[in-house]
């Protein structure tokens, strides 16, 4: 069975041959891999890895001004594309606010981004290499949560929740305005070569939703169903990655039309596999549950081998189940010998018997 129809089945709540594996990666620990393998390009590390998704990204072509790097004293920064500035490791924090203390007017006022910045030219191209071989994953990561965070302040928005609720619904819907004009482009452009629509937003901490359920409703839902909403008029599944314990919060993401959610943190509140399969068993497709945080980074092989096999029996029976890794960003840090045992193991023993 090739990758692509593996993972389709699994979204129409059918079984595959076996259990599809996803393997998202920082570039360092694809560097790693490839000089660990023996390897060159990327894609060998991919398929080494037996990964049944490939994914296609958009290009920012548009003026300096809003470049998604910018070199402040000689140190390269990363900027949103709402123009805050993050330094720090990785994607780093945001260094100012710039709507904290905005009117209505200002923020509509606000420069926000032009959608047509965004080259989607090449993306059918990049999408038709691989044959229909793979499940393709596309369309802008819409994080919009966060650059509501990133614009106005955490504490300061859900203060506002409250006092000026309508101060952050403005903000919203421009930010989700701008990843829906993106993506809608890059769908007309190439939807048929895509299969997925993926996007993230991290609604959990370690212990729970860092929003309640009422919240939720009334801020993040209705930009979440726009968005799967689109997703669904050009034929595509929606996937969202979500890091944390998210559980109270899935039924209102099934409602909102969420296919499938990806990371699935075992080590945290009622994110264990044996909860998820019980509570949402087929409702949505589950894809995660491996720890990358402390199996995958500390443990033996044996150790990875033992987890997976477990978490296999758990989730894979009656479909409904992707394997990866617990975050959608494996870490330079991780053994590369851990990854390979995790995806050998799921390949060899999640198979649907037939």
């Amino acid at each position: 069975m090739k990758s692509r129809d593996r993972v389709i089945k699994v979204f129409r709540n059918e079984e595959p041959d076996r259990v599809p594996v996803w393997c998202g990666a920082s570039p360092e620990f694809i560097e790693k891999a490839k000089n660990f393998l023996g390897v060159a390009e990327d894609e060998d590390v991919y398929i080494r890895f037996h990964d049944d998704f490939r994914r296609v990204f958009s290009k920012y072509n548009g003026p300096d001004e809003f470049k998604p790097t910018i070199e402040i004293d000689g140190e390269l920064k990363i900027r949103s594309p709402f123009g805050v500035i993050r330094e720090g490791i990785g994607y780093g924090q945001p260094t100012n606010h710039p709507l904290a203390n905005a009117t209505i007017e200002d923020v509509h006022n606000y420069s926000w981004p032009n959608p047509e910045w965004i080259d989607v030219s090449h993306i059918d191209r990049d999408a038709q290499q691989y044959k229909g071989e793979y499940a393709v994953m596309g369309g802008e990561w819409s994080p919009f949560w966060h650059d509501a965070i990133d614009l106005l302040g955490m504490e300061n928005m859900m203060i506002k929740m409250f006092e000026e609720p309508e101060i952050v619904e403005a903000v919203l819907k421009h930010v989700v305005d701008y990843y829906y004009a993106v993506s809608e482009r890059i769908f007309r452009s190439a939807g048929d070569s895509i299969d997925i629509f993926f996007i993230g937003n991290d609604f959990g901490s370690q212990t729970g939703p860092l929003i309640g359920q009422e919240l939720f409703k009334e801020f993040i839902y209705p930009h979440l169903k726009r968005l799967a909403d689109l997703g669904h008029k050009y034929g595509l599944y929606v996937m969202m990655h979500c890091c944390g314990s998210f559980s109270k919060l899935i039924s209102l993401m099934i409602e909102a039309g969420i296919d499938g959610v990806q990371s699935l943190q075992p080590f945290t509140r009622n994110m264990e596999p044996a909860y998820l399969k019980k509570e949402f068993g087929h409702k949505i497709v589950f894809n995660g549950c491996v720890d990358s945080q402390q199996i995958l980074i500390e443990g033996t092989t044996d150790l990875v081998k033992k987890t997976v096999m477990e978490t296999l029996d758990i989730m894979m029976p009656g479909g409904g189940y992707i394997l990866s890794p617990s975050h959608d960003y494996l870490l330079e840090e991780t053994p590369v010998e851990n990854v390979i045992e995790m995806y050998d193991t799921a390949v060899a023993y999640g198979i649907y018997k037939k």
